[in-house]
């Protein structure tokens, strides 16, 4: 016992000494163990009814980039399985208390959501029913995965070499990490070279404005107009702006308009005094009385009490929907619009007309047609499968499925036992049956279609109803562990998708089968 606390007294010291560095982060965690002491001493590996419970409070600190140490402090119960003793004692039941120092080095930075380490360290333990104290070496691999800033899902295996007798052992934890203080680049030195190339690519014109929200990625410009210059500060971009070096205004297309006339100075034949567009901005004589002020002399004027332009005789052109812009020169002639936008509306606000925008009703982006792309995945929402969570293009913006979860998926294919001629599922089917339903919820954007089939032995309409029935019992079981039932289908297909020849008693047992397939929402 005095060995124990003698340890924990110095790895004190050294957190003490490292805690003076101000550029150092820190962070604690908290684990449920996983404890197995039997497997390595001459016991069974699939004995999992012999591994015993535990939990862990850490502290860690990074200490360079990619480099962190850890100190764990654990408590559990554990089964010790003795191989000299033939009795029921082999296994001995004891309580053990450890700290560690354990290094881990990181393959990624924090600012990744999926974060894998390598650990290595060395600990003491203290047992207490034998009051024996042993020195052992762990070595594993773990993962963080990202929930929140300086926030982690924390899952690490490893094995421990131990200097005592019949005490090797390997420990499983999932828990949770929070790091404390600093921030997440703080240990981090970028050479200026690569710094710069980074810029580069995420900011080409240098506006603090990234490229990927840039409307003008090569000028720079200011937030306001979306990343493009406006010279004259009129609050038109001077790729809108028909007059970028002269402030005007937005209804006059960023021209100015210097005698208030509604015509803009450059189609204003007559800057300076006010007339109606009709006259190209210069006033109508006043010999000729022209009630409307439309240009067109009343003796001349078809509407004289309507202003109408000379092309139509001094006639109002049709506008249907009433936004000032004629029909024939609007696009959309039966919505309400902008002339900016051709008399089109633009719903969102993007810049982009609703017949060019493809997400008409929500903010997006030039580059991707008017769509946003929600998850920043590089798809934007209008063909990505998965909008809401970042993925990659061949799974159509989902995130990929991992070979492992593919060979389980694969696995049980062939794995999943019924008791003959039933649906009666067999109880070896369960743990395959589960891992399935991890998988799930794993992958929350992604439902699952259950497919049953059988061989050609007995009648078609027999095959059908057992394929249906065997399916219809996987599906029910996945809802039994908490599988969202929306988030599953299945269907019987009895003999009729035979995978091998049923002549041979190998190829039917091929053909009896259950299929489990990952689709997107």
């Amino acid at each position: 016992m005095k060995k124990f606390f003698s340890f924990a007294f110095i790895l004190c010291l050294y957190l003490q000494a490292s805690a003076q560095n101000p550029n150092y982060k820190s962070g604690i965690s908290f684990k449920k163990l996983f404890l197995d002491y039997q497997s390595q001493n001459g016991g069974s590996f699939d004995a999992f009814k012999d591994y015993r419970n535990g939990f862990e409070i850490g502290y860690q600190r990074v200490i360079s980039k990619g480099l962190n140490v850890n100190v764990p402090i654990k408590f559990g119960v554990v089964n010790q399985y003795n191989p000299t003793t033939k009795s029921n004692d082999a296994i001995l039941r004891k309580e053990v208390a450890s700290v560690d120092v354990q290094l881990q080095y990181h393959f990624l930075n924090h600012e990744y959501k999926i974060v894998p380490y390598f650990m290595a360290g060395v600990g003491g333990v203290q047992e207490f029913r034998t009051l024996n104290f042993n020195v052992q070496v762990p070595f594993g691999v773990g993962v963080n995965f990202k929930a929140a800033k300086n926030a982690y899902i924390n899952i690490q295996s490893e094995y421990r070499y131990s200097f005592g007798e019949n005490r090797n052992n390997l420990q499983h934890g999932i828990g949770f990490i929070y790091l404390l203080g600093g921030s997440e680049d703080s240990t981090t030195v970028m050479p200026k070279e690569e710094l710069k190339e980074v810029d580069m690519v995420k900011d080409a014109d240098k506006d603090g404005i990234e490229d990927g929200l840039d409307l003008c990625p090569d000028a720079a410009g200011t937030k306001a107009m979306n990343g493009c210059p406006d010279k004259d500060n009129d609050g038109v971009a001077d790729f809108q702006d028909n007059c970028p070096d002269l402030p005007g205004d937005k209804t006059m297309g960023g021209c100015p308009d210097s005698d208030n006339d509604g015509v803009s100075d450059t189609m204003d034949e007559c800057p300076n005094l006010a007339g109606p567009a009709s006259n190209k901005g210069c006033p109508v004589s006043t010999k000729e009385k022209d009630t409307d002020s439309d240009g067109i002399p009343d003796t001349k004027d078809n509407c004289p009490d309507d202003a109408g332009p000379k092309d139509n005789m001094g006639c109002p052109m049709a506008d249907k929907d009433g936004d000032s812009i004629p029909d024939k020169e609007d696009r959309c002639p039966d919505v309400k619009g902008l002339k900016t936008m051709g008399g089109c509306p633009d719903s969102d606000n993007d810049g982009i007309a609703d017949p060019d925008d493809k997400c008409p009703k929500a903010f997006g982006l030039k580059v991707y047609g008017g769509c946003p792309d929600s998850d920043g995945d590089g798809l934007d929402d209008s063909i990505d499968k998965c909008p809401n969570t970042p993925g990659t293009v061949a799974s159509n913006g989902c995130p990929d499925i991992a070979v492992e979860d593919k060979k389980t998926l694969d696995v049980a294919m062939r794995a999943v036992q019924f008791e003959l001629g039933k649906a009666t599922l067999k109880p070896e089917s369960f743990s395959i049956l589960k891992q399935i339903g991890s998988i799930l919820k794993r992958y929350p954007d992604y439902n699952i279609a259950i497919a049953g089939h059988t061989d050609n032995t007995g009648s078609s309409v027999a095959n059908q109803e057992l394929s249906e029935k065997r399916a219809k019992a996987c599906h029910d079981y996945l809802i039994s562990q908490g599988i969202d039932p929306s988030r599953l289908s299945h269907a019987g297909y009895g003999e009729s998708r035979p995978v091998a020849d049923n002549a041979t008693p190998n190829g039917q047992a091929l053909n009896r089968r259950v299929e489990f397939n990952l689709n997107p929402r």
